[in-house]
């Protein structure tokens, strides 16, 4: 029976191996400190938090998140450990809650391995706290204890590492922030959560490999919105309440699920695939919704695989430590058996989990092998047919396809990262070397130029999915450094005017997009969108800049980092080709403006997180196939249906 707990009541623990898991109503940040005695954290090293997730005995997850999972194994803390804290903390940012008060109160649930709630806490009573220590876990007398704490801090994890005992609170809490900014900053946008046709979610555990040991601390999702994420900053309408910029055919009801489409499986065998076999109001609501479910399945059967890796490796050092500790297995053969018997144990775990992944990775492959050719153009890739039959569209597509992902264990196996649309965020294509193989292998000045290419067939595609006259691509290029990489955009005459060079072209189209956001806003605030002038194209821009910060002066910086976080929740979009390395004699003041943006890159690197788990996956860009003249062909039938729309 579930014990819920009030403040200050306890609850006997009736095994070690647990879960805790977290529900907030806005993204939280997790973490956990191990205590002696007399409640003292000892160090960093008895801290788990997103920079540093783990600890013995402890996992936490990496992100922030209104879910959260947390895997703990009191037998495997230190000796010295007697108390384990659950900590919580809001993340910092712009258009972020700055109290528990203005909040959900977060629940607290400790579970066993099965699921079974033991005990649950719901953290009412805060206000003007940032941080709490939600509860704690504590020995006494031999047996572990659960107690529900709900002591709140205004002074936010500093003030909570301060009171227990952290030398460096103030350090340790800006790392954890610090970490927190950069994940959410590089986290693919999960879609919204339905109420209706979950997709059966994979064991993210070892426990799914036949081993007996805590599963990984995997959010159930990210409803958390990345920096820069205009839904994050909402505008005030005239009559008080905030402005909703969410796309207006976005349907916030639960979706009827799918219809049937193909004979249930036979017995003991898995399901058939089918292209669209999600929930949704349309085909490509349920194409988004089905790639976004093999995106988390993947992410999570992947993450189950690891942790059970992880766990074999971890239980055969126990064991062989247990056995050289001994001093009769010193000698004879004794040691030799228990090294091969540890080492057995461990082979027969990896490969049970080896299997286990291996089927979840034959299914969705033949998943994949029947979605990829049912996509419409906005979610396919170059190469596929459907781009032979495209044609301009009437309305804006749901989502647009950026690349691919994929993870090391699944080579092979590529997920579409798609994006929703109208752009939530801009994006911003890294033209500096990373550390990537590919970008080992090809020089600066190829990186800069494959940069390019990425963004111009990238612009392609904003142009193919809209119609005919509602989006708009500016160029801006100091040094006219891309000339050759923008001709197919500057040949097909879609551009809408000739890219901007030199100090005084920046100016011009930073000032022309800079005015359009601000009679958009204002019109907005004072609810008069009809007196808008009537020379103002009121449909969805792109800025492409080049080489930024090449050719831009304190005031055009300004300006890039105005459109930046205030252009996508009005229709105006960045699409940065830049090296951050170049942008450092500003200084700290273009972080944020990194950090808004979608980082992507020309060359496949491993630099993108998902929002479930945090695995960094591997980005690699849409290419055109070599010889094709499919991007050539696309940009001419959008610009011959732009000239027929304007006679």
């Amino acid at each position: 029976m579930t014990a819920e707990l009030v403040r200050g009541q306890n609850h006997t623990l009736p095994q070690t191996r647990l879960e805790i898991r977290v529900s907030a109503g806005s993204p939280v940040v997790a973490g956990a400190t191990l205590g002696d005695e007399r409640g003292t954290v000892r160090g960093a090293e008895w801290i788990a938090h997103p920079a540093s997730h783990r600890v013995p005995g402890l996992e936490v997850s990496r992100q922030a998140a209104a879910d959260h999972r947390l895997a703990v194994d009191l037998d495997a803390l230190p000796a010295e450990v007697h108390r384990v804290t659950v900590v919580l903390a809001l993340p910092v940012g712009a258009g972020r809650p700055v109290s528990f008060g203005a909040v959900a109160a977060p629940f607290v649930a400790v579970t066993g391995l099965d699921g079974t709630e033991i005990a649950t806490f719901t953290l009412t009573g805060l206000d003007t706290e940032s941080a709490v220590s939600a509860l704690e876990l504590y020995r006494r007398q031999g047996a572990w204890k659960v107690r529900a704490v709900g002591q709140g801090y205004a002074a936010g994890l500093a003030g909570l590492f301060a009171d227990q005992g952290v030398a460096a609170a103030a350090e340790t809490a800006a790392a954890i922030q610090e970490a927190v900014a950069s994940g959410l900053a590089r986290s693919v946008t999960p879609p919204p959560r339905t109420t209706e046709g979950e997709r059966v979610r994979h064991p993210a555990g070892p426990a799914a490999a036949g081993a007996q040991a805590p599963a990984p601390p995997v959010p159930e999702a990210q409803p958390a919105e990345p920096l820069g994420d205009p839904a994050s900053a909402r505008t005030e309408a005239p009559g008080g309440g905030p402005i909703d910029y969410a796309h207006p055919r976005r349907q916030t009801s639960a979706p009827p699920p799918p219809p049937p489409t193909a004979p249930p499986a036979a017995p003991g065998q898995p399901a058939r695939p089918v292209a669209g076999d999600a929930t949704g109001w349309s085909m490509d609501e349920r194409l988004y919704n089905q790639i976004w479910g093999m995106f988390e399945d993947l992410a999570r059967a992947v993450a189950a695989y690891r942790s059970a890796v992880d766990f074999a490796e971890s239980r055969m050092d126990q064991e062989l430590d247990r056995a050289l500790s001994d001093p009769r297995n010193r000698i004879g053969g004794a040691g030799d058996r228990a090294r091969e018997a540890a080492r057995a144990k461990r082979d027969e775990l990896t490969g049970r989990a080896r299997e286990a992944l291996e089927r979840d990775l034959a299914q969705l492959a033949a998943e994949s092998a029947v979605v990829e050719p049912a996509l419409p153009a906005a979610y396919a890739g170059w190469d596929n047919p459907v781009w032979h039959a495209y044609h301009v569209p009437m309305e804006i597509p749901m989502a647009l396809r950026l690349g691919d992902l994929r993870l090391g264990e699944a080579p092979d196996l590529r997920i579409p990262l798609l994006v929703r649309l109208p752009l939530e965020r801009g994006i911003w294509i890294d033209s500096g070397r990373t550390a990537s193989e590919a970008a080992a292998s090809t020089t600066g000045d190829q990186l800069r130029g494959l940069a390019v290419e990425t963004a111009v067939t990238l612009a392609a595609r904003l142009l193919a999915v809209y119609p005919a006259g509602e989006f708009s691509v500016h160029v801006v290029d100091p040094a006219g450094a891309a000339a050759g990489q923008l001709s197919p955009l500057v040949g097909s005459g879609v551009l809408a005017g000739p890219p901007a060079a030199g100090a005084e072209g920046v100016a011009s189209v930073l000032a022309h997009l800079t005015r359009r956001v601000d009679l958009v806003q204002m019109a907005i605030r004072a609810g008069a969108a009809d007196s808008l002038p009537p020379d103002l194209d009121t449909g969805e821009h792109l800025l492409i800049v080049n080489d930024f910060p090449h050719g831009f002066d304190d005031r055009a910086v300004t300006q890039l980092r105005y459109l930046a976080d205030e252009g996508p929740s009005v229709g105006v979009h960045l699409l940065m080709v830049a090296d951050r390395e170049d942008a450092r004699a500003y200084g700290p003041v273009l972080d944020p403006l990194w950090r808004s943006l979608l980082r992507i890159t020309p060359v496949a690197d491993d630099h993108l997180a998902d929002p479930w788990v945090g695995h960094a996956w591997t980005y690699e860009p849409l290419r055109t196939p070599q010889g094709s003249r499919v991007l050539e062909q696309v940009l001419a039938l959008v610009a011959e249906a732009w000239r027929g729309g304007r006679r």
